[in-house]
């Protein structure tokens, strides 16, 4: 469309003193006049220069202004123009109405007032502007809808059939215009959203509330579905009757897409594709309600934890780590029910949830197959890896609540699964949750007694076997509880150990112990050649710092380092060799001597014996007191003897009780001894007088 020119004006009359007063009238105005002497030439110099306004004399002998006003309205392009008849002299009231209805748009007749005749003149091409900025505007925005690529817009009549479609529609729907043009809308819609009448009830929720709004499937041409949003509005005249309907669409398939798979992230693990912990929590709210509506529904919750899952993640790294993690996860997929649910909490813990099982033995031998499952060894990046799982299981009950208490009951009965020797199944029990409370509060009042310096240490004579003579004293710890009273370590040391509370209490009784055995040397010249034996924890083997905390123990308390022994266990020293063959090496170089304690009850030691700086073995106790009954554990002490010599190592025996013991262990040539036969443990006082003795 062809839009006038701004403030210009036709003035056509055969009378050149009028057509130039007229001229001279509008120029001051401010308008571009255009002029013509007849109506044909009007005509003509209209479709040249589009005016807003054509002011044309009535009366002219070549083309009068009703023959231009018929010309003007017979051409599309200048239909609109709107045209203003004067006359200088009168004209009867047929004529007006024949200029009328030949398509002028007002009459001025003479005599006029020029006021009166530019009031006019302004009225009319305010009027023309107004509907040049209207006719713009719907331009401008036909372009814009026209043009929208990430819309399709289309209009609908009452029927809902389309009447208009832009290029958006054409890419996100597929059709071309001239293919859906006064086609229904329903053809975007799926086959069973036709069948439930879905198209009408929105067009008819439109009509009614003005609006429908949603987000769901719709199909292409080439019959693909894409997720859409779809607006549709009603269209209503002035008189709020309804002209039909506007329906955009916008495909959100990218956005749908994109929400999957943060709810998918947001539900489960990165690594196994599992479903976490907050997932396998919505689960079993659903499974408690299923027990609150069906007396006879039950379910299971397996707790799974890997056994010396740390010893392969330190020892082959964390890449074959997460391959192993990743291949059990698929292992346990196959060896469950499509309806079961396996989860990684985090770590190496894993749970599986049995839904609707008739009885807890459907739960063990879910459990049961899982471990035979486990014992197929993996190969993971030229490894070949063995691992064992400690499973807890948790049957529903009346009891369960909330979700979490279920997670905590199977956790629980894993705990007690691996505490009793790993690679087995525990169902859970009312009386486990006693003992983990009881457990708690002994780690609160540990906690306390750190703080309060409840501790106190005792010490155990060591005599040598040859002479019977005292040589030196195992200091061994003791709490005393304030409510409790005195508790032997058998009832605290697990769980400082678990909490970390050993680090503090073994610091503390080693500097206690070398402290006293320091005051004991000052006091009398006898004890200058005792030692003082202090246990060490595979926690403290582990500090980075135990070296520097051991030698400043030693400048404190003035002890020379040979006077220092230092025992840990077989296992805790096996939990990481490599690493305990350094911190040992580096102690030797203090001075300080090494016992490996409870010998003979770890594994794989004896192929790492010869690398550890070790002084004494100390043969554990449960070998000692079966000698007499056992053969066999006689030939093992014997053994162990035999070994430790062979590599210039010393020998003390754990655990003497009788004289038939002391005899055999003199017989196998075993240097020192300690136990209920020379003394039980006793306070500093009653070691001290023991000393002088």
């Amino acid at each position: 469309m062809k839009y006038p020119g701004e403030n210009t004006i036709l003035v056509v009359n055969d009378i050149p003193d009028q057509l130039k007063l007229m001229t001279l009238m509008l120029e001051q105005a401010g308008y571009r006049v255009f002029t013509a002497s007849d109506g044909h030439e009007g005509f003509q110099v209209a479709r040249r220069g589009h005016p807003q306004l054509v002011i044309s004399d009535v009366s002219m002998p070549r083309a009068s202004g009703i023959d231009l006003c018929r010309l003007v309205r017979a051409d599309a392009t200048l239909r609109t123009t709107p045209i203003l008849l004067v006359s200088a002299l009168r004209i009867d009231t047929a004529s007006v109405v024949e200029g009328l209805r030949a398509g002028a748009d007002d009459y001025l007749q003479a005599p006029y007032d020029p006021v009166y005749l530019m009031a006019k003149v302004g009225r009319l091409v305010e009027r023309v502007q107004m509907v040049q900025a209207l006719h713009q505007s719907e331009d401008q925005f036909r372009l814009l809808v026209e043009s929208v690529q990430d819309y399709a817009i289309l209009m609908l009549d009452t029927q809902g059939r389309v009447v208009s479609w832009n290029e958006g529609a054409a890419r996100i729907k597929g059709y071309a215009a001239e293919e859906i043009i006064g086609e229904h809308f329903s053809r975007f819609y799926l086959p069973e959203d036709i069948e439930q009448d879905k198209p009408e009830r929105e067009l008819s929720v439109a009509a009614e509330q003005g609006r429908y709004g949603d987000e769901a499937w719709r199909v292409r041409k080439d019959g693909s579905r894409f997720w859409s949003n779809v607006v549709i509005t009603a269209l209503r005249d002035e008189s709020s009757v309804l002209r039909g309907f506007s329906h955009v669409t916008r495909d959100i398939t990218e956005r749908k897409r994109a929400e999957e798979r943060l709810r998918h992230a947001a539900f489960h693990d990165t690594l196994t594709g599992l479903p976490n912990r907050a997932l396998l929590i919505d689960y079993l709210k659903r499974c408690i309600a299923l027990t609150k509506r069906h007396e006879d529904y039950l379910f299971a919750v397996l707790f799974l934890d890997l056994d010396r899952f740390k010893v392969i993640n330190d020892s082959l790294g964390h890449g074959v780590a997460d391959q192993l993690l990743v291949a059990i996860a698929r292992r346990l997929l196959t060896t469950l029910r499509p309806e079961d649910t396996v989860a990684r909490l985090g770590g190496d813990e894993f749970a599986i949830l049995l839904e609707d099982i008739n009885d807890i033995s459907d739960a063990t031998r879910i459990a049961e197959r899982i471990q035979k499952e486990l014992m197929v060894p993996f190969s993971l990046d030229g490894h070949e890896v063995f691992t064992t799982a400690s499973i807890g299981i948790a049957l529903s009950s009346g009891m369960h609540d909330q979700p979490e208490d279920c997670l905590r009951d199977a956790d629980t009965a894993m705990y007690r699964a691996k505490a009793i020797g790993k690679g087995r199944h525990e169902i859970f029990d009312p009386k486990m949750h006693t003992r983990v409370m009881a457990l708690l509060k002994l780690e609160a009042d540990l906690r306390c007694a750190v703080e309060r310096q409840e501790f106190r240490v005792h010490y155990q004579p060591i005599m040598s076997l040859s002479t019977g003579m005292l040589t030196g004293f195992e200091a061994l710890v003791r709490w005393e509880h304030p409510h409790r009273g005195t508790l032997a370590p058998a009832e605290f040391i697990v769980v400082a150990e678990e909490t970390g509370m050993i680090i503090p209490i073994g610091l503390w009784v080693m500097h206690e112990a070398c402290h006293q055995m320091r005051v004991w040397q000052q006091q009398s010249s006898t004890a200058s050649r005792l030692s003082i034996n202090v246990n060490l924890s595979c926690k403290q083997v582990s500090q980075a710092d135990l070296v520097e905390r051991v030698d400043l123990v030693l400048r404190e308390t003035g002890l020379e380092a040979h006077s220092l022994k230092l025992e840990i266990t077989e296992s805790g020293i096996m939990e990481n060799a490599d690493s305990a063959a350094v911190v040992f090496s580096q102690l030797k170089d203090l001075g300080v001597k090494l016992h490996i304690d409870d010998f003979g009850t770890g594994y794989s030691s004896l192929s790492y014996l010869h690398s550890f700086p070790v002084d004494t073995l100390k043969i554990d106790r449960s070998f000692i007191g079966r000698m007499r009954v056992e053969v066999k554990n006689l030939e093992i002490v014997r053994t162990i003897i035999q070994l430790a010599h062979n590599l210039h190592m010393e020998v003390t025996a754990e655990g003497v009780e009788t004289v038939e013991q002391l005899d055999q262990l003199k017989r196998l040539e075993c240097e020192y001894g300690q136990g209920y036969f020379f003394s039980k443990p006793m306070n500093a006082q009653s070691a001290g007088a023991l000393i002088m003795q």
